[in-house]
């Protein structure tokens, strides 16, 4: 242990004691410049030295000793929540759980992102679009079973000649548990569990979980995208040795019911490559006859917004006829859902972490609808978080 580190845990950390406490040390005597400090560690608890007695306070210590010194002034209620941070690991072999420490923390915590983001169609001749998304999220805590979360996005269309801006509150909504349920109630970002193929906007409602190793969930309440339909939807999700698997169901009810079951599967083939299918079962009002759909999708690490340098590729292929989709995840252009038009397409991109929390995209698709267009897209953006 370094001697200024035991100056700084005695100070640092607000460990109370007698000043006058009796020192166990052997090698730290009356008149010794650290007396006091050790003598305030050793009286509270916090530290206990060596078996042969002596404190050794030119000695180097482990992260695993100074985890349970941290530990020990945990439990004394010392105010030490960056060292429990940054002893995280270690604390938790120990068994202190560091969320803990979160009470003592500011009950709303605010985070953000600003993505700059950029589109090149060409169907009937090019067409440009840029603009500026900053999204701002509050989470506040209510007890320990609940919190609350706000989210407000501004977008700004860039233009020489200036451009169209936006501010809208887009999020609110609760979570927390009922008993043995997880809940989650309000206007929240629904994305399915298929990963956006069929639906990813907000809705109001409210959503149940339950369980670990077969996790259970289902909602039902009003979509609020574009297409504001009454849905309800529920999904069972669980493990198969190296294989993830989940089975859902979807119900929009528009002026054509809008209905599909899927069935997701992925697994890895290689060390960071995965391959994913969803197959959607079709029995949708929207059109006569609906024919089913299926999504394959090949992925390759992925970019870490905490780890610069950190790269992914990925690559789909989609056959989504009319009724498989309401308003799904993706920035290709598209055909008019209200025309009922389905679509073949095939996407690919890469992404790649420029800096600690500056991520870049680059995305490519090409979609032949059932309109018999052909819509191609560029799509770019960088992803500044905070």
């Amino acid at each position: 242990m370094k001697k200024s580190l035991v100056l700084a845990m005695a100070m640092a950390l607000g460990v109370t004691a007698s000043a006058y406490a009796a020192n166990p040390f052997s090698d730290v005597p009356a008149g010794h410049w650290a007396y006091d400090s050790v003598a305030k560690l050793a009286a509270a608890g916090v530290v206990d030295g060596y078996a042969d007695g002596a404190f050794d306070g030119d000695k180097l210590m482990t992260r695993y000793e100074m985890a349970q010194i941290v530990a020990k002034a945990m439990a004394k209620g010392a105010d030490c929540d960056k060292l429990a941070a940054e002893f995280a690991d270690e604390l938790d072999t120990l068994g202190v759980r560091v969320a803990k420490l979160e009470k003592g923390a500011d009950a709303v915590k605010i985070t953000g992102e600003t993505r700059l983001r950029y589109w090149n169609y060409e169907e009937d001749g090019n067409k440009d679009k840029t603009n500026l998304r900053t999204r701002i999220w509050i989470k506040g805590q209510v007890n320990e079973d609940w919190t609350a979360t706000a989210m407000l996005e501004n977008v700004q269309d860039i233009k020489a000649d200036g451009g169209d801006e936006t501010t809208n509150f887009q999020r609110a909504y609760v979570n927390g548990k009922v008993g043995g349920l997880k809940v989650q109630a309000g206007r929240y970002s629904f994305c399915d569990f298929e990963g956006g193929l069929i639906y990813d906007h907000r809705m109001d409602g409210v959503q149940v979980s339950y369980g670990k190793e077969v996790k259970v969930t289902a909602g039902v309440g009003k979509t609020s995208s574009t297409i504001k339909d009454d849905f309800e939807y529920a999904n069972v999700a669980t493990k198969f040795g190296v294989v993830d698997a989940k089975a859902s169901f979807y119900n929009f009810h528009a002026a054509d019911d809008v209905t599909v079951y899927a069935v997701t599967a992925a697994m890895p083939l290689a060390k960071g490559l995965k391959l994913t299918g969803t197959y959607l079962f079709n029995e949708s009002d929207l059109v006569a006859d609906a024919d089913d759909g299926y999504v394959v999708a090949l992925n390759y690490k992925g970019a870490k917004a905490s780890k610069p340098g950190s790269w992914g590729l990925w690559a789909k292929y989609y056959d989504q006829p009319a009724g498989t989709a309401v308003d799904p995840t993706w920035e290709a252009q598209e055909p008019s859902f209200g025309d009922k038009f389905g679509w073949e397409a095939w996407g690919v991109g890469v992404d790649y972490a420029l800096a600690k929390n500056i991520v870049a995209q680059v995305k490519y698709y090409d979609l032949d609808a059932e309109d018999d267009k052909d819509y191609e897209t560029l799509y770019a953006q960088v992803n500044f978080s905070f």
